[in-house]
C-alpha cells in the first residue's frame, strides 16, 4: 500500500496517570484531560500506556476504568509496572476490569498493538513475558501475511538495555515487520530513544508538572508521525516528527546484546539439562528426590523428572502461579491467582483437594509435620492438613497480601506481609504471638518478599528499607539492626546456623554472624554482578553458597570465606531463588520461562 495516500488522523496518548485512593490529584488531572479530549473532534481514539494506578489495587483500577469510560472515542489500555509489581490479585484485576492487559486493533489500514513490559510481582527490570512475545509474534506475522500495513507498538518501558532485560527478544520480532515506532511512558517526560534501530518515543505523564499543569500527547499521522505535547488549556506544542514510510531494518547491533563470555571463563559449569516452559517462572522448584515441581505464569503446575527434565505430568489452573510450591508425604501444595489453594498427588498430578479463598493466592507454601502453611491475597494465613485438605486454622488479621514463604521455627510461624508487618503466630492455633514493623508506614517498604530465617533464638530479615534486621524470635524485640550494607529483600542461613547471608544492591554479598547480639560481619565480597534488586535468596548447601541475580547470572561462592568459585550466565532476566542439590549441583528457574539443572565439574 502507498502510505503517503492515507488521510490524516490523530489520536491521544495518556500515560502514567497514577490514580490512587489516597491522593485525589491524579484523578483531577485525568478528568481535565478527558474533558479536553472530548472537545477535540480530531482525536479518533485514545491509547493508555501503563502506570494507570499507583498501587495496582482493584479499587484504583476500577476508578480509572470508570473515568476512561467517559471518553466519547474508543480507548485501549496496557498495564505498567505499578500494576504488575504490587497487586493483591496476582496482576489479574487489570485484565478482569479492562478485559485484557494488552490490545491489538486496526485503524485506517494501520495496526496498533500494546502489551506489558513491566516486572511481575517483584522488584526487577522491565520484562516481556515469553507468552506475550509469542502472542506478539503471532499477531504481527498475521498482519504481515496479509499486506504491509504500518505497525505501531505500545509499551510502558522503552525496549532498550537497562530498562527491559530481554528487550532484544522483542526487537528481534519487531524488526521483521513494518514497525513505524514504539511509544510509551515511564520516564514522565518526552524523550526519543533508539532501540536497536527502532525509534522508541516516550511521552509526558498525565500528572501535573512543576508548573502545576497536567497534560497528554496528541499523535498525528500524515506524511510524517507528529508528536505534540498538549498541556491543559494551552495550544498543542509539536516536539518531534518521525518519517512515515515503509520500514526495513538491517542487521541488529550484536554489540548491544548481553555478553556470555563468562561461561567460557568457567567452562567447568555444565548444563545437565535445560527446559523452556510456555510461561514465565517467578518461583523456586521443590523436589521429593526424584521429581521437580514448579508452576508458571500461565497457571500450569509441572512435575518434571529431576535427572532428565522430562515432563511427568502437568496441572492447569488457568491463572498464574507465583508462589513456590511445597511437597511432603506424596502431596504437592501451592496457590494460584484463580483464588484456590491446591493439594495434588505428587505421583500422578491428580487433584486431591482444593480450598477456594476470596482473592489470588501468591504466597509460597511451607509444609511442617503434615500441615501446609500458605498466605493469600485476602488477608489470611492458612494452616491446612495436607492429606485431607481440612483447614486447621486461619489467621485473618492481615491488611494486605502475602507473597513470602512462611518459616516454621520452634513453636511459631513467621512471615511478612505487604501491610508493613512481620508476623509470628503460634503454630498450635494460629493466634498472634507478636508483630513488628520497621517504623515506616509505607507498605512498599514491608518485609514481604524476603523468606525469613531463624537460628539461635533469632529471626533475620531484610526489606526494601535496606536494613539488615535481627529480632528475638520469641518476643519480636529488636536485637540489632544495621544499614551498613545496602541489603534488600534477600536472606539465607548457613546449614550450621552460625552465619546469615544477604545480597546487597551494589555488587556485594555479605555474611553476618548469626550468634551474636550485635551486627558482626564475617565477610563481605564484591562479587561484580552490578546493581541488583531481585528478591532471590542466597542459599548454602554443603559449603557452597548459591546466589542468583536479576540479569541471569548464577554464582557459586565458598560459604566460609566468600570467595567466588565460579559464575554462569543463562539469559538476561530474573533468576529466582535457586534449589541447591549439593555443593556441585543446582536447579534454577528464570522469568524467561526456563528451568536449568547445572553441575560443576
Amino acid at each position: 500500500m502507498n502510505i503517503l495516500s492515507i488521510l490524516l488522523f490523530s489520536f491521544a496518548l495518556l500515560t502514567d496517570t497514577h490514580i490512587s485512593s489516597s491522593n485525589p490529584r491524579p484523578m483531577e488531572d485525568l478528568q481535565r484531560s478527558i474533558a479536553e479530549i472530548n472537545q477535540n473532534p480530531a482525536i479518533e481514539f485514545v491509547v493508555v500506556t501503563g502506570d494507570l494506578t499507583e498501587n495496582g489495587d482493584r479499587a484504583s483500577i476500577q476508578a480509572i476504568k470508570n473515568a476512561l469510560d467517559q471518553l466519547n472515542v474508543p480507548y485501549y489500555a496496557a498495564s505498567g509496572n505499578h500494576e504488575t509489581t504490587w497487586s493483591e490479585s496476582g496482576v489479574m484485576d487489570f485484565s478482569r476490569v479492562f478485559g485484557d492487559s494488552r490490545f491489538a486493533f486496526t485503524h485506517n489500514g494501520m495496526y496498533f498493538i500494546g502489551f506489558n513490559s513491566g516486572p511481575v510481582i517483584r522488584m526487577a527490570d522491565g520484562h516481556v513475558a515469553p507468552q506475550d512475545i509469542a502472542w506478539l509474534k503471532h499477531n504481527l506475522d498475521s498482519v504481515s501475511a496479509s499486506g504491509d500495513a504500518p505497525i505501531f507498538v505500545f509499551t510502558h518501558y522503552p525496549l532498550r538495555n537497562g530498562d527491559v532485560d530481554n528487550w532484544y527478544d522483542v526487537t528481534d520480532v519487531l524488526r521483521e515487520h513494518n514497525v513505524q515506532c514504539i511509544m510509551g511512558g515511564h520516564y514522565h517526560r518526552n524523550l526519543l530513544f533508539d532501540c536497536d534501530g527502532i525509534a522508541d518515543v516516550l511521552n509526558r505523564s498525565n500528572l501535573r508538572d512543576k508548573d502545576g499543569v497536567n497534560g497528554y500527547s496528541i499523535i498525528s499521522i500524515t506524511d510524517s508521525i507528529r508528536f505534540n505535547e498538549k498541556r491543559i488549556g494551552e495550544e498543542a506544542k509539536h516536539w518531534l516528527s518521525l518519517p512515515f514510510e515503509q520500514k526495513t531494518y538491517g542487521a541488529s547491533d550484536q554489540a548491544l546484546r548481553p555478553n556470555f563470555d563468562v561461561n567460557k571463563e568457567y567452562a567447568n559449569v555444565k548444563r545437565v539439562w535445560h527446559k523452556a516452559l510456555k510461561g514465565g517462572i517467578y518461583s523456586t522448584p521443590v523436589t521429593d528426590g526424584k521429581s521437580l515441581f514448579i508452576g508458571d505464569d500461565v497457571g500450569v503446575m509441572y512435575s518434571l523428572n529431576l535427572r532428565s527434565g522430562k515432563t511427568n505430568w502437568s496441572f492447569d489452573t488457568g491463572m498464574r502461579i507465583v508462589g513456590s510450591p511445597a511437597v511432603s508425604e506424596g502431596v504437592v501444595v501451592f496457590g494460584s491467582a484463580n483464588y484456590n489453594i491446591y493439594g495434588l498427588d505428587a505421583e500422578t498430578g491428580k487433584e486431591l483437594w482444593h480450598i477456594t479463598t476470596n482473592q489470588a493466592v501468591m504466597g509460597a507454601a511451607t509444609i511442617h509435620e503434615g500441615i501446609a502453611y500458605i498466605g493469600g491475597g485476602d488477608g489470611r494465613m492458612f494452616a491446612i492438613d495436607i492429606k485431607t485438605g481440612k483447614v486447621k486454622w486461619t489467621f485473618d488479621e492481615l491488611k494486605n497480601y502475602v507473597l513470602t514463604r512462611p518459616l516454621v521455627y520452634n513453636d511459631k510461624l513467621y512471615f511478612g506481609c505487604w501491610d508493613t508487618y512481620m508476623y509470628a503466630l503460634n503454630l498450635a492455633d494460629g493466634s498472634l504471638a507478636w508483630k513488628w514493623n520497621n517504623g515506616n508506614g509505607n507498605p512498599k517498604l514491608s518485609p514481604a518478599s524476603v523468606w525469613p530465617v531463624a537460628a539461635n533464638g533469632k529471626l533475620f530479615i531484610t526489606a526494601p528499607d535496606r536494613y539488615f534486621t535481627c529480632l528475638d524470635a520469641e518476643t519480636g524485640e529488636q536485637v540489632w539492626r544495621t544499614k551498613e550494607y545496602k541489603v534488600r529483600e534477600t536472606v539465607g542461613l548457613s546449614e550450621d546456623g552460625q552465619t546469615v547471608y544477604s545480597k546487597c544492591m551494589w555488587d556485594t554479598i555479605v555474611a553476618m554472624d548469626a550468634t551474636t547480639h550485635e551486627p558482626i560481619t564475617r565477610w563481605a565480597t564484591h562479587a561484580d554482578f552490578g546493581y541488583e534488586h531481585n528478591p532471590a535468596m542466597p542459599l548454602e548447601k554443603d559449603g557452597t553458597l548459591w546466589v542468583s541475580t536479576k540479569n541471569g547470572l548464577l554464582l557459586g561462592m565458598d560459604a566460609q570465606t566468600g570467595k567466588v568459585l565460579w559464575r554462569h550466565k543463562i539469559g538476561n532476566s530474573i533468576l529466582n531463588t535457586p534449589l541447591p542439590l549439593g555443593a556441585k549441583e543446582c536447579v534454577f528457574t528464570s522469568s524467561e520461562g526456563t528451568i536449568t539443572y547445572i553441575r560443576v565439574k
